[in-house]
């Protein structure tokens, strides 16, 4: 007989409700995971998932299909990753002009997933990345932010359900946000 953890009956539940709920409902859960409505359309429309791995790799192959206008909706509605609540105020200046000069060059906010990052290391993190991607062209730049929104979604997707794992989700630090959000759900 398998055994049973405390977390699989949560998953699990968690999943089952995500897969029972009524298809607006579903595509809105998506939505706040990446703001794409024909990616939600699409991950909603093949549920029922057997287990989280299935729906993360159908969140993960429709996100592959985003198309350029897809993707700008998605950038549009992200806002820049947090910064540590003790993070100096001249760093969060450094993070300000970093994402003026991306902003300026790619026209989009500049998304990172940091799953896995400890938070003292967050800054350091983007601002590296920051200084690596300013010097991609616009089309590189396009395939390496669809890659992060990728991670984001499902990053994000398995916080929505519940899952547990080292995964966290990247808070927007209120003086560093985009001033474009999401629509509420």
């Amino acid at each position: 007989m398998p055994t049973q953890t405390r977390a699989t009956p949560a998953a699990r539940s968690a999943l089952d409700r995500f897969n029972a709920a009524p298809p607006g409902e579903a595509v809105r859960t998506l939505l706040r995971c990446l703001h794409s409505p024909r990616w939600a359309r699409r991950v909603a429309a093949h549920r029922p998932y057997p287990d989280l791995p299935a729906l993360l790799a159908a969140a993960d192959e429709a996100a592959y299909d985003l198309t350029g206008e897809d993707l700008a909706e998605a950038l549009a509605a992200e806002t820049l990753p947090g910064l540590p609540e003790d993070t100096y105020a001249v760093a969060g200046t450094a993070l300000r002009a970093a994402h003026a000069a991306y902003a300026a060059k790619f026209g989009h906010v500049f998304v990172i997933c940091l799953d896995g990052v400890p938070r003292s290391e967050t800054l350091d993190h983007a601002l590296t990345a920051f200084r690596s991607r300013l010097a991609n062209d616009p089309e590189e730049e396009r395939a390496v932010a669809a890659d992060e929104l990728r991670r984001l979604a499902s990053q994000r997707l398995r916080h929505s359900l519940g899952a547990r794992g080292t995964a966290r989700q990247a808070t927007p630090h209120p003086n560093l946000t985009n001033k474009t959000s999401p629509p509420p759900p």
